[in-house]
């Protein structure tokens, strides 16, 4: 194997729910990526207006970064991290089976919102979960938890375009031009920005004629085993209620004679006689602004949270905002690429982040994280500056789309793993970092809108270098209070009686 003895030992004791977690995060991507392709035919369902149907992307990604930030608030014992995480799971699933029988706009918002909650507890949690599991290890598994994401977000169109309608769902006089346009405006619906389709008379009124509920029923079925998966962590770890009785660990005595180093031992007891906590530091945000965390810590403490948080801000606000618009911009003079073609290119950059993100999962074990955060920043900082020298060709457009996408796939992993290993752990990287990287991917995709609406395409890639030099910037700035973050005393290290209860020296799962 390409890892070595003992970050495989590391795996195989904490198999289970090292794959529970990133089966929860397939449920997040297939959530996170159905809406637009299924939106034209949900305003048919809903009988809704073009701007009326958008706004159900703002409720779910709203309620998306408000789960983030209260998923912290599960973290306090594993217990109510794994019940969070199956009531998000079988939410996703419930959410796929009712939107079909939402027929008011307000109603399908509601269940959007419901559903970008669930999202954002998974998107926390997990993240926490490997991490506090694997600490200094944990940049393998972090990368294989977002390929997930990106497998999901794959899947869930294909899923979706056999019962998408090829001509208009609501049958009525004088439709037949709208009709015709169907495939362009499908893929120029943006949250908050439909004035620019709305020349296109599309029937609000009229016999609906959608198969797309045939969609949303198989991707619940399809995300059922998730939840069933955490509920039998949950039943193994004996957290079930009515079945909690005494726990056992998940290390056999032999395995843990094996893989426990000797100094360790008394450790090892003394954690057995601690009470079963959470993780400092791995708080919800509100928790993690309190006061009382912040006695006695340095300056060089807040910048490192808050260089991380602006380093994703950016990232995947370039992530939202060129998924989202890389297809208008294509259409738009001096391109002026086909419709069909230029609706690939939304696809090939989604599908080098999933295939980027796989290719990272062995690179991030021979690689440290600030290693490929600066990769990844330099990537797209140079990828930029040459789809704007090439702004007239269409191939390296095509080039240019596959390349970012590479290099943003790692970057909110790795990003994770460099700050969190900065702070040894025990700061609220995690919930600032999630957090940092929702707020970027909604105000970003704003900004640029409404940029690109008054000064034209063009402003798009200038955009993008804008932020690609942001990020540099930022990334700088974080190695810069890297080097002067202080650094533990060993010898205090080895004495705190905290340190027993740190995952990291035994590898074991623990409550």
């Amino acid at each position: 194997m390409w890892w070595d003895e003992r970050v495989s030992a590391r795996f195989r004791r904490n198999l289970q729910p090292t794959l529970t977690y990133w089966s929860v995060f397939f449920s997040f991507g297939l959530c996170i990526a159905f809406l637009g392709p299924t939106l034209l035919d949900l305003r048919c369902q809903t009988q809704s207006s073009l701007s009326q149907i958008t706004w159900v992307f703002f409720s779910q990604q709203f309620c998306l970064l408000l789960g983030s930030c209260l998923g912290g608030v599960f973290k306090r014992t594993l217990a109510q991290s794994l019940l969070a995480l199956f009531a998000s799971s079988l939410a996703i699933s419930l959410v796929f089976a009712i939107i079909p029988l939402c027929h008011n706009v307000v109603v399908l918002a509601v269940v959007m919102a419901v559903a970008g909650l669930a999202m954002g507890c998974i998107d926390t949690i997990s993240n926490m979960q490997l991490v506090k599991i694997y600490q200094k290890d944990s940049a393998i598994f972090l990368q294989a938890l977002h390929f997930f994401v990106g497998f999901g977000a794959l899947l869930s169109p294909l899923i979706a375009d056999p019962f998408l309608s090829d001509t208009n769902c609501i049958l009525a006089n004088g439709t037949a031009n709208a009709s015709s346009n169907l495939p362009h405006i499908r893929k120029s619906l943006l949250p908050h920005h439909p004035g620019n389709l709305s020349h296109y008379a599309l029937p609000m009124k009229g016999m609906v004629v959608t198969r797309v509920s045939y969609a949303f029923w198989i991707m619940a079925l399809i995300n059922l085993p998730v939840p069933i998966a955490v509920f039998f962590l949950l039943y193994k770890e004996r957290m079930v209620p009515c079945f909690n009785g005494s726990s056992h660990p998940l290390l056999s005595a032999d395995e843990l004679a094996l893989e426990t180093r000797p100094g360790d031992k008394d450790e090892l007891s003394t954690a057995a006689q601690r009470p079963h906590t959470a993780a400092a530091g791995h708080e919800d945000l509100f928790s993690c602004c309190q006061s009382k965390n912040f006695r006695g810590v340095s300056f060089t403490y807040f910048a490192v949270h808050i260089t991380g948080a602006l380093v994703l801000f950016m990232t995947d606000g370039i992530v939202g905002e060129y998924s989202g618009f890389v297809y208008s911009y294509a259409v738009e003079e001096p391109l002026a690429v086909v419709h069909k073609v230029a609706g690939y290119l939304p696809s090939l950059f989604w599908g080098f982040i999933t295939l980027g993100r796989l290719i990272s999962i062995p690179v991030s074990y021979r690689m440290k994280p600030a290693t490929m955060v600066f990769i990844n920043v330099v990537g797209v900082l140079i990828t930029f500056l040459l789809l704007l020298l090439f702004s007239s060709s269409v191939v390296f457009l095509f080039v240019g789309t596959a390349s970012l996408g590479l290099f943003l796939s790692s970057a909110f992993p790795s990003m994770l793993a460099y700050t969190e290993d900065i702070l040894q752990y025990q700061g609220c990287a995690t919930t600032v970092l999630v957090t940092g990287a929702g707020i970027g991917e909604m105000v970003l995709q704003l900004l640029v809108g409404s940029i690109i609406h008054d000064r034209g395409s063009y402003s798009f890639l200038v955009c993008g270098m804008i932020f690609g030099c942001l990020a540099f910037t930022f990334y700088a700035l974080l190695v810069f209070f890297h080097r002067m973050y202080p650094k533990p005393c060993p010898e205090l290290d080895e004495a705190s009686p905290e340190k027993a209860a740190v995952p990291e020296d035994t590898g074991q799962y623990q409550r």
